[in-house]
C-alpha cells in the first residue's frame, strides 16, 4: 500500500462527503476546525499539562483528534479550491526562509 499524501488525502475525503450528502457551509467548517483544535488542546493538556481527567473519563487519543482535524481542514480546503500539498509547499518554503536560523540555539 503506497503513502497517503495530502492531495490524495484531499481527494478521497472529497469522494467520501459527495458520496455522503456534500459539505457544510464553509463558516460551519471553520466552527469545526475551531471545535477539533479544541479537542486537540484537551488531549494535550491531559498529556503533557495539569489537566486530568475526571474519573471514569476515557483518556483522549491525541492521534485520533490530529486526524479529525485533518478531515475537517481538507474539507475546508477542498471547498475553497486549495491544494494541501501546494500551501505546505508554501508554508515550507516560507518558513525556512524567514525562520531558518531563528531556533538555532533553542537546544529542542
Amino acid at each position: 500500500m503506497s503513502a497517503l499524501t495530502l492531495g490524495n488525502l484531499q481527494d478521497r475525503i472529497d469522494d467520501w462527503v459527495r458520496a455522503h450528502g456534500g459539505y457544510f457551509p464553509p463558516l460551519a467548517q471553520v466552527a469545526r476546525l475551531t471545535e477539533e483544535l479544541g479537542e486537540i488542546a484537551r488531549a494535550a493538556n491531559a498529556r503533557w499539562g495539569g489537566k486530568t481527567p475526571k474519573p471514569g473519563e476515557a483518556p483522549v487519543d491525541l492521534g485520533t483528534e490530529i486526524g479529525d482535524l485533518l478531515f475537517v481542514l481538507a474539507c475546508l480546503a477542498n471547498q475553497a479550491g486549495v491544494r494541501l500539498d501546494a500551501a505546505a509547499e508554501e508554508a515550507l518554503a516560507r518558513t525556512a526562509g524567514r525562520d531558518g536560523s531563528r531556533f538555532r540555539d533553542l537546544g529542542g
